[in-house]
């Protein structure tokens, strides 16, 4: 059986492909789905995807994967990477990595993007590479955990 990594989104990214497409593109979450899938077949991992736009659903997910459930996550918390003390601390609360992702370069954005909750739990942070950020973060994962194909 594989080792599992979970990848996690946060709110509205059930909207991508319609939400503002100048930003985030034109593919949809499931298209990231099938991406992240794919990619974590190459790299030898089972990918469990979701998406909540609830906060404490989210924090749920991460004490699931901390539990036992996956060997890392990767995270787009969306806008809760600004605000969740809570995300963040569940984060700190689990001991396995956690990569936080973000579609854009959320640094060359609105100030109040700038600032991230999530950042300082998690082991590192992907961000400004589009959608290709989800597959970055994965590999990311595999040269941080013990799993190596």
């Amino acid at each position: 059986m594989k080792p599992t990594i979970f990848v996690l989104n946060g709110p509205n990214l059930n909207a991508l492909g319609k939400r503002e497409p100048g930003i985030y593109g034109g593919k949809t979450l499931k298209d990231v789905e099938a991406d992240c899938r794919a990619a974590g077949e190459a790299l030898g991992f089972a990918v469990d995807f979701r998406q909540s736009n609830h906060e404490g659903t989210l924090v749920d997910w991460l004490h699931e994967a901390g539990d036992g459930a996956a060997v890392g996550v990767a995270i787009n918390p969306g806008a809760y990477g600004h605000t969740s003390i809570a995300m963040h601390d569940a984060i700190r609360a689990i001991s396995i990595p956690v990569v936080e992702v973000h579609i854009s370069n959320i640094h060359a954005r609105e100030e109040f993007r700038h600032k991230s909750m999530i950042a300082p739990a998690a082991k590192g942070m992907i961000c400004g590479f589009g959608l290709h950020s989800y597959i970055l973060a994965l590999h990311a994962l595999k040269n941080i955990t013990q799993y190596k194909k």
